[in-house]
């Protein structure tokens, strides 16, 4: 579709519309489907993400290892200073999404199964604090694809080749895309959303104890939830980031090309390295295999 944001938000400006707006126009200009299926396909996703997000807070689901399951209601219901804010929503849902996935519920992968709870954390969040309908929340969705699909020429989306930073990194930023998308943020400021975001998760490693999409990757979807509304405030308040944002993407896609094997999704190193990460995927692993298919 675009192979820079930079491309894309030029077209924005010429055409006067959003970031999100000229995603769905390239889309249906592809000709593959028309701009009323990519809508529809959209709105099927946002309910996905809707119901999963609904589960998870329900507080009962445990993942195949038993070692994540329960914290999105804790979260949902926190006591403390930021309890049942905008923060707390936005984190409660990021998790809720991947205890669904750990425990092989039905989740939307965005932009895959390890990051899949960045996204409607955020656009979700805001889309209940702000009141928005979903035909705001789709064109949000719209704008996250377009970064999504980007990331993906230019750099990775995969753990395994890019470490976590092209994961949850490049969700955090679909998220960031979307967020200002939804509350009428322009196409620059989405630019520099996406900037702002995505230099903060530069380097992260994919380190799951034991290879299972457990643990670090919940609780850090809830992490990167909270830099995407970092990038969000920051970009819609007139912070500019220096770097344009085609140039951090690449920076990310030369990271993950030198990152050590050991940091890409092996759990040959970082967290999964620990002796108590080693010690976790030994018991659970065993527990697993003794368990009845």
């Amino acid at each position: 579709m675009f192979d820079s944001v930079r491309e894309a938000v030029d077209r924005a400006a010429r055409e006067g519309v959003s970031l999100g707006e000229v995603a769905l126009r390239a889309e249906s200009e592809a000709g593959l489907r028309s701009r009323v299926e990519v809508e529809a396909a959209l709105a099927r996703a946002l309910q996905v993400m809707r119901g999963a997000i609904d589960r998870g807070r329900q507080g009962d689901l445990r993942s195949v290892s038993g070692l994540v399951g329960g914290d999105a209601a804790l979260v949902a219901r926190s006591p403390g200073p930021l309890g049942g804010t905008l923060f707390t929503d936005v984190l409660s849902g990021a998790l809720a999404v991947q205890e669904v996935n750990a425990a092989m519920g039905v989740i939307v992968a965005a932009p895959t199964a390890g990051g899949a709870g960045v996204l409607p954390g955020v656009l979700l969040g805001l889309g209940t604090r702000c009141r928005l309908d979903d035909a705001t929340l789709v064109r949000g969705l719209a704008a996250a694809g377009l970064v999504g699909a980007v990331v993906a020429v230019r750099a990775s989306l995969s753990g395994a080749e890019g470490g976590c930073q092209a994961e949850t990194g490049a969700a955090a930023a679909m998220a960031a895309a979307a967020g200002v998308e939804v509350l009428g943020g322009s196409p620059e400021e989405a630019e520099h959303a996406i900037g702002l975001t995505m230099q903060g998760t530069l380097g992260l490693v994919c380190d799951p104890l034991g290879g299972l999409v457990e643990v670090p990757c919940v609780y850090r979807n809830a992490t990167g939830a909270a830099m995407a509304l970092a990038g969000i405030e920051m970009a819609l308040s007139g912070v500019r980031f220096p770097i344009p944002v085609d140039e951090v993407i690449d920076t990310m896609g030369e990271i993950g090309r030198r990152m050590d094997v050991r940091y890409r999704e092996t759990a040959g190193g970082g967290l999964a390295a620990t002796p108590t990460g080693r010690r976790l995927a030994r018991e659970r692993l065993v527990a697993l295999k003794g368990k009845p298919s």
